[in-house]
């Protein structure tokens, strides 16, 4: 493709989906521009076919209730399509977004060449096509016979933690005989047994289902449990803004004898709220990592929180951000002195997703887990090992649909 072409296909709007501009869009712009061997073969074929379908997701145990939400199941259906070529190739992936929009402009990509669509050093050129980012990643990475870390960069995959983040209420269910800390007890030990050696817990149980000292306490006992019973492992906690600056302060003084690896949005984000907490853990000598950005993430005020080094590390959702405007974020976090973990929680796709992202940038302190099955979907080819998930080297993102659609 030509470089007036590719001019014409940028879509400006992509200065505000990266939360810091500026370097990133040179960079970006630049990357376009020089087109290598990769997108030549991209450029052979063409879309001929889009599909879509579900896959369904199993999980091992019902996993319950969190400061805010309800129970949340036993698994996803999640929504992915498939892309076609007229050379055999075929890539998919979950959609970003509803199927209904994705099917409002799947036509406009059809007779495409894939290069049009797809520059292997940035990703999905244009933002309009956002919803098959994913697909397009695994597309790529088919046609060109890479696993999709190596289309980032990196022919060895970077590698890094791996937590569970299945880790919930379930000592209240079932609500007419609740189970107790027991319960989260034998969950750790079924996830320490698939190779986790980090645990999230959910925590805020006063917010919304327990008098709110009631739900302190607990949150503080399993906290104690949890740590007490693994003591090789990591101890992440979540807050899903459940509590009040001051709310949390009392939960860290109740757990003292924790070490953190990191808390999660224990409030909904301000600066004022962030600055009281980081100036508490500092007095009180508490190594610990701040994370945020997944609920409703403000850009702005988000790149105030990281530049005035009130939060450590990038939450915002694999999907929800896009696999293209992570990649365009990333040397962002790094300048920043930040790192990332895409929230990954429903679907263990976006798991292994992240697993590229880390796999071909770095920068990524762990990867949230959810421990899953699928008759849909062969999930075979990422292992863990040492606590970290490791990523296969086979061509796109390494999961075969076994589903025909």
């Amino acid at each position: 493709m030509k470089r007036k072409a590719f001019l014409q296909t940028l879509n400006l709007g992509i200065i505000s989906a990266t939360l810091y501009s500026g370097r990133s869009y040179g960079i970006f712009l630049k990357d376009l521009l020089d087109r290598n061997n990769d997108d030549n073969e991209l450029s052979y074929h063409r879309i001929q076919d889009i599909r879509f379908s579900t896959v369904q997701l199993k999980y091992p145990r019902l996993v319950g209730k969190n400061a805010r939400l309800n129970l949340h199941g036993y698994g996803p259906e999640v929504t992915i399509c498939s892309i076609r070529t007229d050379k055999g190739a075929m890539g998919w992936a979950s959609l970003r977004g509803s199927r209904q929009e994705a099917e409002q402009i799947a036509s406009r990509l059809i007779g495409k060449k894939v290069s049009e669509l797809f520059a292997s050093q940035v990703g999905t050129i244009n933002d309009n096509h956002i919803a098959f980012d994913i697909a397009l990643h695994d597309l790529a990475g088919v046609i060109l016979q890479k696993p999709v870390y190596e289309l980032l960069g990196n022919k060895n995959p970077f590698t890094t933690d791996y937590y569970s983040g299945m880790i919930y209420f379930d000592d209240l269910e079932p609500s007419d005989k609740p189970a107790g800390i027991d319960r989260i007890l034998e969950e750790c030990h079924y996830d320490y047994n698939v190779g986790y050696r980090q645990f999230k817990l959910k925590i805020g149980r006063g917010h919304k289902w327990m008098p709110f000292q009631q739900g302190l306490k607990r949150d503080i006992e399993v906290t104690k449990a949890v740590a007490a019973a693994f003591p090789d492992c990591g101890i992440l906690v979540d807050g899903n803004n459940g509590f009040t600056i001051d709310q949390f302060i009392d939960y860290l003084k109740g757990i003292s004898s924790v070490n953190l690896f990191w808390i999660e949005e224990p409030f909904h984000e301000t600066v004022a709220d962030y600055q009281k907490l980081k100036n508490y853990i500092q007095t009180e000598g508490i190594n610990t990592l701040l994370a945020d950005g997944e609920a409703d993430p403000n850009p702005a005020l988000l790149k105030e929180l990281f530049t005035k080094k009130l939060l450590d590390v990038h939450l915002t959702d694999i999907e929800g951000l896009g696999f293209t405007n992570w990649r365009r974020l990333m040397p962002e976090l790094k300048n920043l002195g930040a790192q990332a973990s895409p929230h990954a929680w429903g679907s263990l796709l976006k798991s292994y997703y992240t697993a590229h992202l880390a796999g071909g940038l770095g920068n990524t302190v762990t990867i949230e887990g959810i421990t899953s099955t699928s008759e849909d979907v062969d999930l075979s080819g990422y292992s863990i090992k040492a606590g970290k998930l490791i990523p296969p080297s086979s061509p796109g993102f390494g999961m075969t649909l076994l589903k025909k659609i």
